[in-house]
C-alpha cells in the first residue's frame, strides 16, 4: 500500500507566547501543496524493515517520525504486524515545509488502513499531535488555522484555485534555536481569518514573525522573497521557520528562471 505525503506552506505565522512546557503558542494558516514524498508500507515477516531513497535523511533510523508512528500505534495495538517501510524522500528537510510531519501523519493513515484499525480522524490527529506540532494538520490535509503548538486546528476557506505557486529552497539550515532567538512573542495586529478572506490584504497583513530574526542573518532568503515580488507575486513569504520561500501569482511568472540554481518547485494550485 502506498501514499504520497505532501508538503505545506504557511500563510502568516505569529508567535503569540512562550509556554511553560518550553514550546510556543502560535497562530498560522497552513495550506497543503502538491510537493510529494512517496511512502509504501506492507506487512513484514519477522522484524521491522526500513529503506529510503531520494534525498538523504540525516539522523538515526530510530529517530525517524515514520518509525515513531509505528511504535506509537504498537503500544495500543500490540498485535499489529511488523511493517516493511520504504520512504522516497523528495520534500527538502528542515525547510519549513513539514515534510517529516507529513510522512508521519500519512504513515498513521496508511497503517490504520493496512492493519484495519478503524481509527477515525479524531484519534489519528491525537496520535499525530504526539509526534510533532504540525503532524495533526496532515490528517485531514485541508487549509487550517493552527493554534496552540500547531495541533489545535480550525477549518478555513482559502481560495487559491488557479493561482501559480513557485517555491525556492536555498539549502540553508535554520535551527529551532536560531529561529526563535530574535522573536518577541505578542498578539498579531490583524485578525487572521479576516485577512485570509481578501488576497489583496495579504502582502501587508500576513506576516511570518520568523522573518524579522532570520533575514538579517541570511539575506539570501530575503532576496528570494523580494525577487518574487519583483516578478509580480501578490504574496510572498518564508514558510514556517525557513528556509524555503514561496511566491503566489495570479498567472505563471516569466522571470523565475533568473533566481539561480536552488531547489525550485512550481505548480498551478
Amino acid at each position: 500500500m502506498i501514499l504520497f505525503p505532501n508538503a505545506k506552506i504557511n500563510l502568516g505565522l505569529h508567535i503569540l507566547a512562550k509556554r511553560q512546557d518550553g514550546y510556543h503558542d502560535i497562530e498560522s494558516c497552513m495550506i497543503p501543496i502538491p510537493l510529494l514524498d512517496a511512502l509504501e508500507i506492507i506487512p513484514a515477516q519477522k522484524k521491522l524493515e526500513w529503506n529510503s531513497s531520494g534525498l538523504s535523511i540525516p539522523g538515526q533510523e530510530s529517530d525517524n517520525l515514520v518509525i515513531k508512528a509505528y511504535q506509537l500505534l504498537k503500544k495500543d495495538f500490540p498485535s499489529i504486524p511488523f511493517p516493511a517501510i520504504h520512504l522516497h524522500k523528495n520534500i527538502p528537510m528542515g525547510a519549513g515545509l513539514g515534510g517529516g510531519s507529513a510522512d508521519a501523519a500519512f504513515a498513521l493513515q496508511l497503517m490504520n488502513r493496512l492493519f484495519e484499525l478503524h481509527l477515525d480522524n479524531f484519534f489519528l490527529e491525537e496520535y499525530a499531535a504526539q509526534l510533532g506540532s504540525d503532524c495533526a494538520f496532515f490528517i485531514e490535509n485541508t487549509p487550517k488555522i493552527a493554534r496552540g503548538r500547531g495541533e489545535i486546528l480550525e477549518s478555513v476557506h482559502v481560495d487559491l484555485k488557479g493561482c501559480h505557486l513557485v517555491l525556492i529552497n536555498p539549502g540553508i539550515h535554520i535551527g529551532t534555536k536560531e529561529a526563535y532567538a530574535g522573536v518577541s512573542p505578542g498578539q498579531p495586529r490583524y485578525d487572521l481569518r479576516e485577512t485570509l478572506a481578501d488576497k489583496g490584504l495579504w502582502k501587508d497583513r500576513l506576516v511570518n514573525d520568523f522573518e524579522a530574526s532570520i533575514f538579517p542573518n541570511h539575506p539570501e532568503i530575503e532576496h528570494i522573497k523580494n525577487q518574487f515580488y519583483d516578478a509580480g507575486a501578490f504574496y510572498a513569504a518564508m514558510s514556517g521557520s525557513g528556509s524555503s520561500v514561496f511566491g503566489l501569482f495570479e498567472q505563471k511568472p516569466s522571470r523565475i528562471s533568473q533566481m539561480g540554481n536552488h531547489f525550485t518547485f512550481e505548480t498551478q494550485l
